[in-house]
């Protein structure tokens, strides 16, 4: 089942009847979403071994040379690697915007009588459900392989809440930049160029021992905040003093960069799918 057939399959309960909302319409592009990860599965399949193949491959080929002052390598890794994966949704997000624009499908969506924030939201309320699901098997690899929760059920809680709204707001993120850019081929081609976004961040190693400049570039990363908070909050590990303010105070960090990413892509999206290709 194509894009092109899945909006004409659109519910009419909102078009034309007077009950169209901007919830009512996100939730009938969200479910169209769902629809196209069932049509193809090998791509949900993809995005879930992957983060578990880099914790098999950094926590067993790295994790001896690599040293955590007073832990274990691969119980710093998995949380590194959740925060990773919730920063992966400016590449799918972006990916799936510019596939719309390049196929034809944000223009039928345009022509129907929907708020032109639902189409965005719709997308990235999909792009949450999916990861939510999605990283169970790597909270599952991850305690195989020797990673503990020490928080408690509230922290626990807490994390996976501070992931969902990380991943949430990078999704808008990636979904502004692929209607931007509404080419199938280069949103590819960038999306990959996102893999180095985890590296320049305390994800998969400590930042105390990289350069003074690296360092700060490391640690003003959001996804260090979001990693940093993960740890904190699963009783992992604690926030060195030293550090810069993102990382010294991570949930408050994962929190304001969360804020900031929404208040800006969020309009910017909303706006740009009105405008289409001008």
């Amino acid at each position: 089942m194509n894009g092109n057939a899945l909006v004409a399959e659109r519910p009419t309960t909102g078009a034309g009847s007077g009950a169209s909302t901007p919830v009512t319409d996100g939730l009938a592009v969200l479910g169209r979403h769902l629809q196209r990860i069932k049509a193809a599965p090998g791509v949900l399949i993809l995005t879930q071994t992957m983060p578990i193949m880099m914790l098999l491959f950094f926590g067993y080929v790295f994790g001896s040379a690599l040293a955590v002052p007073g832990q274990e390598y691969r119980s710093f890794l998995v949380p590194g690697l959740l925060a990773a994966t919730a920063a992966n949704g400016i590449m799918t997000g972006m990916f799936q915007s510019a596939q719309d624009c390049h196929r034809g499908v944000m223009d039928r969506f345009r022509t129907l009588p929907m708020s032109r924030s639902a189409v965005p939201f719709g997308q990235t309320s999909a792009d949450l459900l999916t990861t939510a699901v999605g990283m169970i098997p790597l909270v599952l690899a991850g305690l195989a392989v020797g990673w503990r929760i020490e928080g408690g059920p509230a922290a626990a809680t807490g994390a996976f809440g501070l992931l969902m709204l990380f991943r949430f707001a990078t999704s808008w993120v990636g979904c502004w930049l692929g209607l931007l850019i509404r080419n199938e081929e280069a949103a590819g081609q960038l999306g990959a160029a996102t893999f180095v976004l985890p590296l320049l961040s305390s994800a998969y190693i400590p930042t105390s021992n990289l350069p003074g400049w690296l360092r700060v570039l490391a640690e003003w990363n959001p996804i260090s905040a979001v990693a940093s908070a993960v740890r904190d909050l699963v009783g992992n590990t604690a926030p060195a003093a030293d550090s810069a303010w993102p990382v010294a105070h991570p949930v408050a960090g994962a929190l304001l960069w969360s804020a900031v990413l929404l208040a800006v892509a969020v309009p910017l999206s909303s706006r740009r799918y009105a405008r289409g290709g001008e």
